[in-house]
């Protein structure tokens, strides 16, 4: 939309770049604590750290941000808590990194503080509606950048129980699948709490979507286009990689997108649009 795309400009110099690493690092810290003395992270988490909109609502801002320490897959045996505690790190450092790649510092900035402003809204609405204080954690929160991962990588593939190659499409319809169940069997507190706090991924999407490629006379400009592409010659290829060499002749699935911070028209297939090096003017020459 116009509107984000000038509040991006404007704003943009105060982004915090390579964000998820220091959310990462608020992960660890809580993690390490529980290691030491689990008892004491859920006596000083839930009393002082989590969201709860009553303790909010009475001057315990803070919680709108200590909440964070809460690390990613714990479970309730100690080691299987850490073990895969630490194997979340890694993983949420790495969907967290790429959206930003992807997106730019800014724009992955507003969609993490958005999830985060979501859930302490949704708590906040359970404790002023509903009358319960939800403790709530960083679960949603990790979940809604999985499925944004998931909406821009859909084939990309994790090693399920570090054995089964499954794409991260199909995780995220499991995932979603179970986000359903507990819509349409939970309790209205439930429903409550899973909207809102999923409610980020819709409304980013609409905002940065660009609309006009949708409009009209941008959908007539496209076809009268392909219609005046000549047909190349046999054996001549319209696209390369900069990087491997790739054309379109090498798979009907590859894409190719020109990088707008390179100097000159330098042509990169999906894999190495978000990982090659930059070309300056000097290297150009």
């Amino acid at each position: 939309m116009k509107f984000f795309n000038e509040f991006e400009r404007k704003y943009n110099r105060y982004a915090i770049p390579n964000l998820m690493y220091y959310i990462v690092i608020l992960y660890a810290v809580g993690l390490a604590v529980y290691v030491v003395n689990p008892m004491m992270f859920w006596n000083i988490y839930g009393n002082y750290l989590c969201l709860n909109g009553r303790a909010i609502l009475h001057g315990q801002i803070w919680r709108l941000v200590t909440f964070l320490i809460f690390p990613p897959s714990f479970g309730s045996f100690r080691f299987t808590s850490v073990f895969f505690g630490i194997i979340a790190l890694f993983m949420y450092h790495s969907l967290g990194q790429t959206l930003e790649n992807v997106w730019g510092s800014f724009r992955f900035n507003v969609f993490f503080l958005m999830g985060a402003l979501a859930q302490g809204l949704a708590c906040l609405i359970g404790y002023v509606v509903f009358k319960q204080e939800w403790m709530l954690t960083t679960g949603f929160l990790n979940s809604s950048i999985f499925l944004a991962f998931a909406m821009y990588f859909p084939d990309a593939q994790f090693l399920l129980f570090f054995v089964l190659p499954v794409k991260a499409k199909w995780l995220a319809v499991a995932e979603s699948a179970v986000y359903l169940y507990s819509f349409v069997f939970g309790s209205a507190a439930d429903r409550c709490e899973l909207v809102v706090s999923l409610a980020n991924i819709l409304i980013f999407f609409l905002m940065t979507r660009n609309y006009k490629r949708y409009a009209p006379k941008e959908i007539r400009r496209k076809s009268n286009f392909k219609k005046e592409t000549k047909i190349l010659p046999k054996g001549n290829t319209r696209h390369r990689c900069a990087v491997c060499g790739r054309t379109e002749l090498d798979g009907a699935e590859l894409e190719f997108r020109y990088c707008s911070k390179c100097e000159g028209n330098y042509e990169y297939c999906q894999d190495h649009l978000y990982t090659h090096k930059h070309v300056t003017k000097e290297e150009g020459k």
